[in-house]
C-alpha cells in the first residue's frame, strides 16, 4: 500500500522522484495553481508559459512531465490538470483535487516517492488529495507473473510507493486526523477493489466469508456466518434458491461493529453474487465476462464496516453480506419455481437472472429484525439503471424522501456521482403473481425502479431504508480516469462511510 505523509519541506530540497503541481484551465491558457509558487518561481515565473508550449491546457486529468528546475533534488515536475480555474475568491472543489491527485499518482507508477504541491488551504484539502493519490496508485497484479510482490509483470513497475503532501502540517491534529482517515478509507476501499477483481474460481461464497472473518478478528468486529445448513434451518429461501445450482453453497455473513458511546444503529446490506451466469435464464454471450463484479455491493458493505471500526466511529454498524453463486445445473432454481423467503412471503421466480433481489430480500428482512435506525442496501442490481444513468452514476431509491436526499448529499460530498430515483406505486402491480405473494419480475420499462419496489416489500415496517443500485459505476470497463482504475472501483464505500460518520455526529436525520 502506498504510504502517505505530511511534509513541511521546501519543494527544491526534498529528495523525491517527482514534484506534482496543479495547473488550471484559464481563459487565456494554463494557470499555475496555488501550492506551486516555489516551483513556478524556480522557472522564473514562466511555468505556465512553458506548459502551454508543451501543449498543456490545464484540462481535468491532463498530465504533463518536464525537467525540474536547476537546483531541485527531484528530477521531474509533473503538472496535472485541475480543470477550469475557479471564480475569484473561490477554491478548487474537493473532487477536482481528488481526481488530479489520482491522475498524478497513476502517471507516477514505478516511482518510489513523489511530493504533491497541490492547493492545500486546510486539513480537508490534505485529506482529499491524500485520498485521491492513494486511490490513484491502486494496482491489481496478483495474477500476473511476479504479481505477488506488487510488481506488474508487463511493465515491471510497482505502484507509487510514497506520497508526501507539501504544505501539510504534521503536528496539527486536524491534518493528522485527515490523513489517518484518508488512509483507513482508501485501504478498505482498495480491499473492496481487490475482492471485486478476484476471479470467481478463487472467490466463492465460502472464501469471501472466510476473508470477512479474518478482517473482523483483526479489527474487533463480531462476525457470524450462516452456512447452507444454518440457512436451511432458518428458512432463508431466497439465498438458498439463488445458490441452489452451484457446487459452491451460499453464505450469509453478519458483521457487527459496536461502540460504547453509540446512540444510533445503521445496517448496511450488500448483494454478494460471486459469479452470475444468470442461472437457468442464462445470460447471452458477451454478458458473462465481467460477472465476477456482481458481489460489488457486498464488497462495499464489508469495506465500509471495517473502515468504521478503524475510524472508531461512535455509531453501531451492522453489515450483512448475502453471498451466493448463480449457476445453471440440475439442482438450480427454475423459472416458475416458488421460493418461501425468510420473511415468510412467497416469491414466484419468473427470471433466475433477477437473483440479486432474492438474496437481498432475505438479508433485508434479517437486518430489519434488529430494528436499526436506517437500512441501506447496495447492489449491482439492474442493467436498467445503467441505461438510465450511464456507467458513472448510481441510483438512489428510498421509502423516505428526506433520507433519500441525505444519502444523495452524502454521496456528492465524498465525490460519488449519484441521482435520486422514484418508486412509482403504479409499477408495483406488475409484480402481482397468481401463484405466490409476489413475482421477482414486473414491467420491463422502469426495471430498476421495479427492483427497488420489490426490495421495499422486505423492509420491516417503520424502518427507514435506501437502495443504491451501483450497476453502472461498480466496474469500469473503459480506460482509467482520475483516481478510478480499470476494473473494480469500490463504488459506494465512501458514501457508506460518510453516512456512518453523519450518524455518529447525530447529523443523519
Amino acid at each position: 500500500m502506498t504510504a502517505l505523509t505530511l511534509s513541511t519541506a521546501a519543494a527544491a530540497g526534498l529528495r523525491a522522484d517527482a514534484i506534482v503541481v496543479g495547473v488550471a484551465k484559464g481563459a487565456e491558457g494554463p494557470v499555475v495553481a496555488p501550492g506551486a509558487e516555489a516551483v513556478d518561481q524556480a522557472y522564473d515565473g514562466r511555468l505556465a508559459a512553458i506548459l502551454q508550449t508543451l501543449g498543456a491546457s490545464g484540462a481535468e486529468g491532463e498530465v504533463t512531465k518536464l525537467p525540474a528546475p536547476s537546483g531541485f533534488k527531484a528530477p521531474v515536475v509533473v503538472a496535472v490538470g485541475l480543470g477550469a480555474e475557479p471564480e475569484k475568491d473561490e477554491a478548487f472543489t474537493a473532487e477536482a483535487l481528488r481526481r488530479a491527485a489520482g491522475s498524478a499518482a497513476r502517471a507516477l507508477t514505478g516511482s518510489k516517492k513523489a511530493a504533491f504541491a497541490l492547493p492545500i488551504t486546510d486539513a480537508a484539502d490534505a485529506g482529499v488529495i491524500g485520498e485521491g493519490a492513494l486511490l490513484g496508485a491502486y494496482s491489481f497484479d496478483t495474477y500476473k507473473e511476479n504479481g505477488g510482490n506488487g510488481r506488474n509483470a508487463k511493465n515491471g513497475k510497482a505502484p507509487l510507493a510514497e506520497v508526501a503532501l507539501l504544505g501539510g502540517k504534521p503536528r496539527d491534529k486536524a491534518y493528522k486526523a485527515a490523513v489517518e482517515r484518508a488512509v483507513a478509507v482508501t485501504e478498505e476501499l482498495n480491499r473492496a477493489r481487490d475482492l471485486i477483481n478476484t476471479p470467481p474460481n478463487d472467490l466463492n461464497p465460502a472464501a469471501f466469508a472466510a476473508l470477512a472473518q479474518t478482517a473482523a478478528k483483526e479489527h474487533g468486529i463480531k462476525v457470524q456466518v450462516l452456512d447452507e445448513k444454518a440457512l436451511a434451518k432458518g428458512g432463508y429461501g431466497g439465498i438458498l434458491g439463488v445458490g441452489a445450482g452451484s457446487a459452491s453453497p451460499p453464505r450469509l455473513v453478519k458483521l457487527s461493529y459496536t461502540h460504547s458511546k453509540a446512540s444510533r444503529h445503521l445496517a448496511f446490506v450488500g448483494k454478494g453474487i460471486t459469479y452470475d451466469s444468470g442461472g437457468i435464464s442464462l445470460k447471452p454471450a458477451g454478458h458473462n465476462e465481467t460477472m465476477k463484479c456482481d458481489m460489488s455491493g457486498a464488497a462495499a458493505v464489508f469495506a465500509a464496516v471495517v473502515a468504521a471500526a478503524r475510524l472508531g466511529l461512535e455509531v453501531n454498524v451492522t453489515g450483512w453480506l448475502a453471498l451466493a453463486e448463480n449457476m445453471p445445473s440440475g439442482s438450480a432454481t427454475r423459472p416458475g419455481d416458488v421460493l418461501r423467503m425468510y420473511s415468510g412471503k412467497t416469491v414466484e421466480v419468473l427470471n433466475t437472472d433477477a437473483e440479486g433481489r432474492l438474496v437481498l430480500a432475505d438479508a433485508l428482512w434479517a437486518a430489519s429484525q434488529e430494528n436499526p435506525d436506517a437500512i441501506v442496501d447496495v447492489a449491482t442490481l439492474t442493467g436498467a439503471m445503467m441505461l438510465a444513468l450511464g456507467s458513472r452514476t448510481f441510483g438512489i431509491m428510498a421509502n423516505d424522501d428526506a433520507f433519500r436526499t441525505a444519502v444523495h448529499e452524502a454521496a456528492e460530498e465524498v465525490g460519488e456521482d449519484s441521482w435520486p430515483m422514484p418508486l412509482p406505486e403504479h409499477l408495483r402491480k406488475g409484480m402481482d403473481s397468481p401463484t405466490a405473494d409476489i413475482a421477482n419480475m414486473g414491467e420491463r420499462m422502469g426495471g430498476g425502479l421495479v427492483a427497488g419496489l420489490f426490495l421495499r416489500e422486505f423492509v420491516g415496517e417503520g424502518i427507514t431504508w435506501a437502495h443504491l443500485d451501483i450497476a453502472g459505476p461498480a466496474f469500469n470497463e473503459q480506460a482509467p480516469f482520475g483516481y478510478t482504475p480499470k476494473g473494480g472501483t469500490g463504488s459506494a464505500v465512501r458514501t457508506l462511510v460518510r453516512l456512518a460518520e453523519l450518524a455518529a455526529a447525530g447529523d443523519l436525520g
